[in-house]
């Protein structure tokens, strides 16, 4: 039996059977108000209308006045309501609304809108499988810190923009504005699956309005100086980290995220070619130019090992580069540099070669138009020899010879 039923049952009636909702656009002896555009209001029952949304759904709606504002409050879909039920529902509710009681409660009932730590558990096990690992966990630690907990005591369909706006200040103060944006964004998608689950109303969405938090811009890229400053620090890092040390160069040579290369196996790297199996927008290939192909070359390989890039010493693959590139600022002075930004040094000086922006688009792994730009079609030769020329140039810049492939850059 279904919620509304039950409620009828409640009530001492007999629910009608089902029945096919009522035509798109007709309300038995209804009306179309001016005033509410998309609605045809039943006469035998003010109050009570059906409202026609673009996207060819329609739910049964009531509209009262509460606390002296006029109201206006849906019921449900027509796929979960028949009009016979509608009709029961819209007199018990108006009949609340006159005696001073809330009404939204009877379209709870309806809905089975439920409070908001129920749905974020729903949501969570209905998204979580479709996610990679690594957004898996970036999430988990959100949702337990600043979703966990959040909206108490609510129901989905009850939470307002006011609501969301305390929640984004609070989130703001302690995950700081990065994080609260990009908390605020997994909790505007939970609420576009409550409206396509039926939990709220269609376009009821309460975050979209919400001023989020001015990025900081953090992009840095190295001059033709100082990248000669930082080949300097990487020889003289070289025979004490040789692995750490290609690991940087590569990064460099070919603007992957360090996740990217640190996540490399030898069965990944096929002659020019780089797949990487798990990059931020999904599998992809990155192509080599000479220098980058050298890095490969020069780093010692055993059978027994399929990653690339492993911490004798330690006995497990490299898992991150942080202590090692600290010791690299150190030795150059740049306190600010993060790994990442030798993307941005890489994309710099591509556009000062003149790559034209959707080719380096493809040679970061954009997936996103906007990332970049309006991409052409590029076919591989384009982003191979783009790929070759760059990593020649930033090997010139860098200074020094850069072809360790005879002498082992990992020896």
């Amino acid at each position: 039996m279904s919620r509304v039923l039950k409620l009828v049952a409640d009530r001492g009636s007999t629910a009608p059977a089902l029945q096919a909702p009522t035509p798109a656009g007709i309300a038995t002896g209804g009306r179309e108000d001016a005033a509410s555009p998309g609605i045809r209001w039943f006469a035998d029952l003010p109050g009570f209308g059906l409202r026609h949304y673009l996207s060819g759904r329609q739910a049964y709606v009531i509209q009262t006045r509460m606390s002296g504002r006029k109201r206006m409050i849906t019921l449900g879909s027509t796929a979960l309501l028949t009009e016979p039920e509608a009709r029961r529902l819209a007199r018990h509710a108006l009949l609340r609304a006159q005696t001073g009681e809330n009404p939204a409660e009877d379209r709870r009932t309806a809905l089975g809108s439920p409070e908001f730590a129920v749905f974020l558990d729903e949501y969570w096990r209905r998204s979580e499988r479709r996610w990679k690992p690594t957004t898996r966990r970036t999430q988990g630690v959100y949702r337990r810190r600043y979703l966990d907990g959040a909206f108490e005591g609510q129901y989905v369909d009850q939470i307002s923009q006011a609501d969301v706006l305390r929640w984004f200040n609070r989130t703001t103060e302690t995950a700081g504005p990065g994080g609260a944006n990009r908390v605020y964004a997994i909790l505007n998608a939970m609420f576009v699956r409550a409206e396509a689950w039926g939990y709220r109303p269609e376009g009821s969405n309460p975050c979209p309005g919400i001023r989020l938090n001015r990025r900081r811009k953090m992009e840095r890229f190295l001059s033709v100086q100082e990248l000669r400053q930082l080949g300097e620090a990487l020889e003289a890092e070289r025979a004490t980290y040789p692995v750490h040390t290609a690991a940087v160069m590569l990064i460099l040579f070919t603007s992957c995220r360090s996740s990217e290369i640190l996540g490399l196996r030898w069965s990944d790297i096929q002659g020019r070619k780089l797949h990487l199996r798990d990059s931020k927008t999904g599998p992809r290939t990155v192509w080599l130019g000479t220098e980058g192909r050298a890095v490969i070359d020069g780093i010692v390989r055993r059978r027994t090992v399929e990653w690339v890039f492993f911490n004798w010493a330690a006995g497990r693959p490299i898992g991150r580069l942080d202590p090692y590139w600290a010791r690299i600022r150190e030795r150059t002075g740049f306190s600010t540099l993060r790994l990442h930004d030798l993307r941005h040094t890489y994309a710099s000086h591509a556009a000062s070669l003149s790559e034209t922006l959707p080719t380096i688009g493809k040679l970061l792994g954009h997936r996103e138009v906007r990332s970049t730009a309006i991409y052409t079609h590029l076919d591989d030769s384009d982003v191979r020899l783009a790929a070759q020329g760059l990593d020649g140039a930033i090997a010139a810049m860098i200074g020094g010879d850069m072809q360790r492939s005879r002498e082992g850059l990992a020896h």
